[in-house]
């Protein structure tokens, strides 16, 4: 079988589909992978075939629009602005995306599509090639539950309806951005005219579309009230490539004294970096911790930093997290399940998206301190966190648990074993 998979998004979106590109090469099966031409390099370390586009949203999100909007401490009107901006900016970037995106799937001729959210015209691509499609989740949200709000929603206890009201309302408010694209180029292609209007979730006859979700149970309880065709399958990881070696100065850090706490952000931090970069210096010189500061791509700066602070680019978390005494970052789905693997206690301060839902969820598995919100970052209370962090023995003994879970779930027997039946389902 030729398996097609579509990822967009941060790098922290495209891991994923990449461990699962190499879990499905490794069982038989062929696979090519479509993501953005800012990826490449990374998906040919992997040694998978890969065909890219050009993404202009990320581009669009590093602008100073996109900038505004990742920034909590954005005035709202000035959100709002930005948002205006970000949607003027968009349709052109959409119906790219749908062509190009259209034009390296017909080029595949694969059997499935596996694709992420982002990519709402796969299962139109694949309508027109006549195979099926299949939405792999790395966040809750697309397949409504009793159990919890979607990703992006605050968790208010307002019961059931309103956490599978959260899922809905998020699904329909995605579709009304990308309809009218979606439905220009269907007519474009020669598709029949969406009789239901543009759902993200069903065919365009109404049949549902299996939902696999590349997190943990360990994690994220999985809700009862989910039909057949959705299930969590574990995550999804990606480990370094074989060829990498560490820097002779964080190995020689690391074994200078005790274990780090490791800081970062990814690109998050944005037009904060530097306000974001002095907090977490001064709080690990007041916490008396050593540090890992990681500036990643346009993220933290640490320009002014004493001998107990070092500053990397970035390491494979599955090499340098098992080294530190705990980890702090923003909440990104993937970093979060990283840090938890390696079991080590957590400290998130999530920017924007559901980056809260995962902090929310480290916490309420007794694996760190209550997070603290972008706008809410002191050196006070970050001090006051990190020492929580390295001294707490719930958290230690809670998050070594976690990953022992987390180490030992085959996640890719249990997304192999969905798809395929899934497929049996589709073919009955």
């Amino acid at each position: 079988m030729h398996v097609y998979i579509i990822g967009m998004g941060t790098r922290g979106d495209i891991q994923p589909y990449i461990a699962m590109g190499l879990g499905l090469q490794k069982a038989g099966h062929r696979v090519t992978l479509c993501t953005s031409e800012n990826f490449r390099s990374l998906v040919d370390e992997y040694g998978l075939p890969c065909t890219c586009v050009y993404d202009d949203i990320l581009e669009n999100m590093n602008s100073d629009a996109g900038r505004a909007v990742l920034d909590d401490s954005t005035p709202a009107w000035q959100k709002l602005k930005a948002y205006v901006e970000l949607f003027k900016r968009s349709g052109p970037m959409q119906t790219r995306m749908l062509e190009e995106g259209w034009r390296a799937a017909e080029e595949a001729r694969p059997d499935l599509i596996l694709y992420h959210p982002k990519v709402y015209g796969a299962p139109h691509f694949a309508e027109k090639l006549g195979i099926p499609a299949m939405i792999a989740a790395l966040i809750p949200g697309m397949v409504p539950t009793s159990a919890f709000p979607a990703g992006v929603f605050p968790p208010w206890r307002l019961g059931g309806w309103y956490n599978r009201w959260t899922a809905r309302f998020m699904a329909k408010f995605m579709s009304m951005g990308f309809a009218r694209y979606v439905k220009a180029w269907r007519h474009a292609n020669g598709l029949p005219a969406l009789r239901r209007g543009l759902e993200l979730t069903r065919t365009s006859d109404g049949r549902p579309i299996p939902v696999m979700h590349g997190f943990s149970r360990h994690v994220v309880p999985s809700p009862t009230d989910w039909p057949a065709h959705a299930q969590m399958t574990g995550y999804w990881f990606l480990d370094r490539p074989a060829t990498w070696q560490a820097p002779a100065s964080l190995v020689s850090f690391l074994d200078a004294g005790d274990p780090p706490v490791y800081v970062g952000f990814g690109s998050m931090a944005g037009p904060k970096a530097a306000h974001v970069s002095r907090v977490f210096v001064d709080a690990l010189q007041k916490a008396k911790v050593r540090g890992i500061l990681a500036t990643g791509w346009g993220g933290l700066t640490a320009s002014d930093r004493p001998d107990t602070i070092h500053k990397i680019d970035n390491a494979p978390h599955d090499w340098l997290f098992p080294r530190v005494a705990a980890v702090v970052h923003h909440g990104g789905a993937g970093t979060t399940a990283a840090g938890l693997r390696a079991g080590r206690p957590t400290l998130v301060c999530p920017f924007v998206v559901d980056q809260p839902f995962w902090g929310r969820r480290v916490h309420e598995l007794g694996a760190g301190p209550a997070p603290i919100a972008q706008k809410a970052l002191r050196t006070d209370n970050v001090a006051q966190a990190l020492r929580e962090l390295v001294d707490d023995e719930d958290f230690r003994r809670n998050a070594g648990a976690i990953g022992e879970n987390l180490r030992q779930e085959d996640s890719m027997t249990h997304a192999l074993a969905f798809i395929e039946a899934q497929l049996a389902a589709l073919r009955a």
